[in-house]
């Protein structure tokens, strides 16, 4: 092929001006981004801070208030927690103490866990009390609490409502007895229908028995406000079952004094109860 054969052929000239166009700056972009990501992590970390906060406040309080060996479990829900602390109340609050004591009541029995879902929970307005505007509530007697605090050793029955006591006797044997449990008014559970299942009952020890159960468990250190509905056995023990509006959660020696004590130079109220610094 003759070199000039190509003579005819066109080719697009070379202009200085037809440089490809230089890369766009990106970096205004990603700075943007970074602000915008840095204004949403921000509000969300420092609203997990203040909620960790005050779940650490509010389970030292009700630790206090309750007197429990050990803070309970207790989960703020909602977003954010900020604007809940502004107004002052926190929407929905769950609280799980274990342990509680009974007090010095005459016949005590500590609950073994106390579940409390709170509607609305805030401080009283002279910040000796926590209100709630409703609560739920699920408290487990265990059976060995149960077994020291009225002597037999008590366990599940066969039925939902029906529990299984045996009691040693000095001859070496022992008797199966059964009751049922129902809800009485003050917060107490009742005893009926006691009957021997299994050996045989002396009378004295049949009489002795018949007035351990006769006298009904009374819920002691439950806040103000909540009422028993219904009590069930599980394998753990019973379990009641609580609701109530308006609910109250004042510390144990506060109830027991009137709620606050005098400054007797001063003649003002003071109170120690630590609900007002936990919320």
């Amino acid at each position: 092929m003759h070199p000039y054969d190509h003579a005819d052929a066109t080719f697009p000239a070379y202009e200085p001006g037809d440089a490809r166009p230089p890369r766009r700056n990106r970096r205004p972009v990603v700075i943007a981004v970074g602000a915008l990501l840095a204004l949403l992590l921000v509000p969300v970390t420092v609203d997990r801070l203040a909620r960790a906060r005050v779940e650490s406040c509010t389970a030292e309080a009700f630790q206090e208030g309750m007197r429990t060996p050990s803070a309970p479990e207790v989960h703020v829900r909602g977003f954010p927690v900020l604007t809940q602390l502004i107004s002052g109340t926190l929407r929905h609050v769950d609280i799980t103490a274990h342990d509680i004591p009974a007090g010095d009541a005459t016949g005590p029995l500590p609950v073994s866990e106390l579940s409390l879902r709170l509607a609305e929970l805030r401080k009283s307005d002279d910040d000796t009390e926590a209100l709630a505007r409703s609560a739920e509530a699920t408290a487990l007697l265990s059976y060995p609490d149960m077994s020291d605090a009225l002597g037999p050793e008590i366990s599940r029955g066969t039925r939902p409502d029906q529990v299984r006591a045996r009691v040693p006797l000095p001859t070496g044997d022992a008797v199966t007895v059964t009751a049922t449990v129902s809800v009485l008014s003050g917060n107490r559970i009742a005893f009926k229908d006691f009957q021997v299942t299994g050996g045989l009952l002396p009378g004295v020890a049949g009489a002795a028995l018949g007035r351990v159960f006769e006298r009904p468990i009374q819920l002691r250190n439950i806040p103000q406000g909540l009422h028993l509905r219904s009590v069930t056995t599980t394998e753990s023990g019973l379990v009641a079952r609580l609701t109530g509006e308006s609910v109250t959660f004042r510390s144990a020696d506060d109830s027991r004094s009137g709620g606050a004590q005098t400054n007797s130079r001063s003649g003002d109220a003071q109170t120690n109860s630590p609900y007002g610094q936990g919320i």
